[in-house]
């Protein structure tokens, strides 16, 4: 049995919460090469109501695996004396960072010495609880999907009543027009905000995102391209040179790219801006 096995096996018994003056916590992340679960005893630190590991390894030259897996997906379960808990795994920005490490060495100096041995910056985690009851930025995304979502489908909605002759064609091209672009310019200033500020927050704090939030702006370029040939053909409708039934198809299309758009980014980022915008 390994040193850290048995300090994991103790701590688990109930027998070890600390280890020379440290106090203990069980982090488990996901292998970022195999896939597999590891566990590791890690010192920590409560500070400013967050939980703060470092990655110092004793000071040794590289960054220990836990660190690597983090960075690769951010989905972590931590274990304490008392509870079990999921997760994430953020990495400050370097000024906040300098500012935690800062409080860290004044709590346990030990670390400034880590820190000595090697020229690598020991990094910060923070280690954000999961928590179903705090509703944050993540919550609020999923409020103005459930909003967009509304909008296009009462847009659809109009559409159809004109291809079906239900509905008084001046009245209906005015209403139409309008409501095309409050929404178009509702759904393209809620995905400007995400490329240009919550995207390049989740991109520092959480490289284990980068991936999935490519593809999440790889999608805006889509959906707006989309967006554009849904206003040149409703401009062309109140001219009289569009086909209400093309208008039809582009907002059916529209709707099946910005539902699997949706969904992801819901499945992708909300814990991780929730965490992110609430401290």
């Amino acid at each position: 049995m390994s040193f850290n096995d048995q300090v994991i096996e103790e701590f688990r018994q109930g027998k070890g919460g600390t280890l020379e003056g440290w106090k203990l916590i069980l982090l488990t992340t996901t292998g970022a090469k195999t896939g597999e679960r590891r566990t590791n005893p890690l010192a920590y630190l409560e500070i400013d109501d967050k939980t703060v590991v470092v990655a110092s390894n004793m000071g040794a030259p590289a960054h220990p695996g836990w660190y690597h897996n983090i960075r690769r997906d951010h989905r972590v379960t931590i274990e304490t004396e008392t509870e079990t808990y999921e997760a994430i795994a953020s990495i400050p920005p370097a000024a906040e960072r300098d500012a935690l490490f800062a409080k860290v060495v004044a709590e346990e100096p030990g670390f400034a010495e880590y820190q000595a041995k090697t020229t690598r910056e020991l990094p910060v985690v923070i280690l954000h609880r999961i928590d179903d009851r705090v509703r944050g930025m993540g919550d609020f995304l999923v409020e103005v999907h459930k909003w967009l979502r509304e909008e296009l489908k009462s847009l659809r909605a109009g559409v159809e009543d004109i291809v079906a002759g239900r509905a008084d064609a001046l009245v209906m091209e005015k209403s139409l027009k309008a409501h095309c672009v409050s929404f178009c310019e509702a759904l393209t200033k809620h995905h400007t905000g995400e490329d240009m500020g919550a995207f390049p927050i989740l991109a520092q704090r959480f490289p284990a995102l980068a991936p999935a939030l490519t593809k999440l702006g790889e999608d805006h370029v889509v959906v707006a391209a989309t967006q554009e040939r849904i206003r040149d053909l409703v401009e062309g409708y109140v001219h009289g040179e569009s086909d209400p039934a093309r208008l039809r198809d582009e907002f059916d299309a529209l709707a099946s790219k910005l539902e699997a758009h949706f969904a992801y980014e819901e499945r992708s980022v909300v814990a991780a801006l929730n965490v992110t915008m609430t401290g």
